[in-house]
């Protein structure tokens, strides 16, 4: 763990900041060899808990011959719960067409499925060339449905996660590593 000191309401940390920097290393990598043919690969971030995972992975992917490109979204499925309503709200959609375009949903966390699965189906309407997803997380004992993920930065326990831009009710989202969220914090 190095210098980072561990937060008082993590319980344990999961993973440390460098394993977490190797395995989105490694997904670059991957990425950049699928789509080394693309013309245009639109990355699209969901809002807000992917955005430390995505600004590492956009800068791990080198395809000097695509146009590569960032769009975000922003759907709710918690609130200030500790677990997916499977009520999905988008809050703010796209602002430029992915028709004919190849894209890579970038997600911070699979818990049941339910919100990727309904958003892969939103954007398969609007004609991507391919449509595929990066997701830094995965709760395989929460899914409820199953949803392809392509690329897989780790599959962890049902506990909650914290750190690495995952937060709970807006707080640490700041913290380097991804940690086990002390249950007093959240069952009150």
């Amino acid at each position: 763990m190095s210098t980072t000191e561990i937060h008082p309401n993590v319980k344990r940390v999961i993973f440390t900041e460098k394993e977490i920097k190797d395995r989105v290393s490694e997904l670059g990598r991957q990425i950049s060899q699928d789509y080394k043919d693309s013309k245009n690969l639109v990355l699209v971030g969901i809002l807000k808990g992917s955005f430390v995972f995505m600004s590492d992975l956009v800068r791990s992917i080198h395809l000097p011959n695509t146009n590569v490109t960032l769009e975000f979204m922003s759907i709710s499925s918690y609130g200030a719960e500790t677990s997916s309503s499977g009520v999905i709200r988008i809050m703010m959609d796209l602002r430029t067409s992915i028709e004919g375009k190849d894209v890579l949903i970038i997600e911070d966390i699979v818990d049941s499925g339910l919100t990727l699965k309904h958003l892969m189906e939103l954007l398969n309407h609007r004609n991507p060339n391919s449509l595929h997803t990066a997701v830094l997380l995965r709760k395989k004992e929460g899914l409820k449905v199953e949803v392809p993920v392509r690329y897989m930065g780790f599959d962890i326990p049902m506990v909650f996660i914290i750190g690495y831009g995952l937060d709970f009710a807006e707080n640490y989202r700041e913290l380097p590593y991804l940690g086990e969220l002390k249950e007093e914090c959240y069952k009150k």
